[in-house]
């Protein structure tokens, strides 16, 4: 029965193969690794003696760090034709990106780590960290003396295989995925991020794996390019769901990424009210107010109480993405404005036209970002409403936006009319 310890993959690789009369049967070129429960496991060795012969796993005598053995000879072992079907450690995971779902960050496999099982070696952990680049090389001990003369201690960063996201695809045929509720659990900046740092087959994998709500939060974070790259991957109703989730002013700087006929297919595809919200913002130019503004906002008429409008605002709210103001309307045109603050305090009987603020500070479509900014920042607003010639409220301009003015993500793109 194999004997194990802690074993690092690099630390057997060229490590000789022993037959039960002591005789070397080759050295250790690769492992090649099937599906287990509830781990992947070691299926094969793969050894190098002139050519490649397989041992499989059942044949292996003694398994460490020390000392490889088997119990059949070599007559007995079987040549090795490489096959792209097989999963092999160094081939396929060594030097591979992987998410770290627990670190939201796309790391590289410097090493793996092996651990016996009932019976089996399974592939338990990789190593991510610099001793694991050490450990290849072949001088993780002297860095470990090294470190220990200045008082320190080399840190072993290992991430344990459930909390890994394999990228290549060759890795999708064993149990390497997690859940998908754990990449969608990340913050949409950080699964952005890590769709940014992989290759675009592997980002456009990873996306389509996500949430849609969690997906539409996410698309908005990338750049244009990956963006579209996105979108055009995904079959018609795929990209549907996904747009019909996102803010209509999130929408609409899609659509100025995308080429101009597959934004108007979307269009034509989503919810006519939608597509005309998103159309509406389209029409504005971009660094002004009109091109910043969302036209997702809470406004009810000022004959409405206290409680009416609570009671209203529960049903309104999830479908607005941030509710910062109660605006006061009648007939489209603006006539007030009341916080939350202002809502909560009052008699449940009191109407909003007697606690709303009058004295209101907006822009029009045309007003330059910059002075939008100006405004929010000087009478520290979370968002100022905009109107037309007529005071028709238009939309509104969030503090949200206003950060992204001051760091412009690259995603923000000028937009164009469908």
């Amino acid at each position: 029965m194999p004997l194990y310890g802690e074993v690092f993959v690099s630390e057997l690789i060229k490590m000789p193969v022993l037959d039960p009369a002591g005789d070397e049967l080759g050295r250790v070129k690769d492992f090649m690794v099937i599906k287990g429960d509830p781990l992947p496991r070691v299926s094969a060795l793969l050894l190098d003696k002139k050519k490649l012969f397989r041992l499989d796993w059942k044949n292996v005598g003694i398994f460490n760090k020390r000392i490889i053995s088997a119990n059949i000879s070599a007559t007995q072992v079987e040549q090795y034709e490489p096959s792209d079907d097989d999963l092999l450690v160094t081939r396929d995971i060594f030097d591979k990106q992987i998410v770290d779902a627990n670190g939201a960050k796309v790391v590289r496999v410097n090493d793996v780590k092996i651990e016996g099982l009932n019976d089996h070696a399974c592939l338990i952990a990789v190593d991510v960290g610099l001793r694991g680049i050490l450990r290849r090389i072949g001088i993780e001990r002297r860095s470990e003396d090294l470190y220990a003369l200045f008082g320190k201690t080399l840190p072993l960063n290992l991430i344990r295989w459930g909390y890994i996201q394999p990228l290549e695809p060759r890795l999708t045929t064993i149990s390497l995925t997690v859940p998908r509720q754990m990449i969608s659990a990340l913050h949409p900046s950080d699964i952005a991020d890590i769709i940014s740092k992989v290759p675009k087959e592997q980002g456009i994998a990873l996306f389509k794996g996500l949430d849609p709500n969690v997906a539409a939060e996410a698309l908005h974070e990338l750049e244009a390019n990956v963006k579209r790259a996105i979108i055009e991957s995904l079959d018609k109703d795929h990209a549907t769901d996904v747009v019909e989730r996102m803010p209509p002013d999130e929408a609409a700087d899609l659509m100025s990424d995308l080429e101009s006929d597959k934004a108007k297919e979307l269009l034509e595809s989503i919810e006519k009210e939608e597509a005309q919200d998103i159309q509406e913002l389209l029409a504005h130019e971009e660094d002004t107010a009109g091109g910043l503004m969302t036209n997702q906002f809470i406004a009810y008429p000022p004959g409405f109480t206290v409680l009416e409008a609570m009671e209203q605002l529960r049903i309104d709210s999830p479908e607005v993405e941030n509710v910062y103001y109660i605006y006061v309307a009648k007939d489209e045109k603006l006539l007030g404005v009341a916080s939350l603050r202002d809502i909560i305090l009052p008699s449940p009987n009191v109407h909003l036209s007697e606690i709303m603020e009058t004295k209101l500070k907006t822009v029009s479509p045309e007003t330059d970002q910059q002075a939008v900014a100006e405004l929010i920042s000087k009478y520290n607003l979370l968002a100022v409403p905009v109107v037309d010639a007529d005071n028709n409220l238009l939309g509104i301009v969030t503090v949200d936006d206003i950060v992204d003015i001051l760091l412009p993500p690259s995603s923000r793109k000028k937009r164009r009319s469908v």
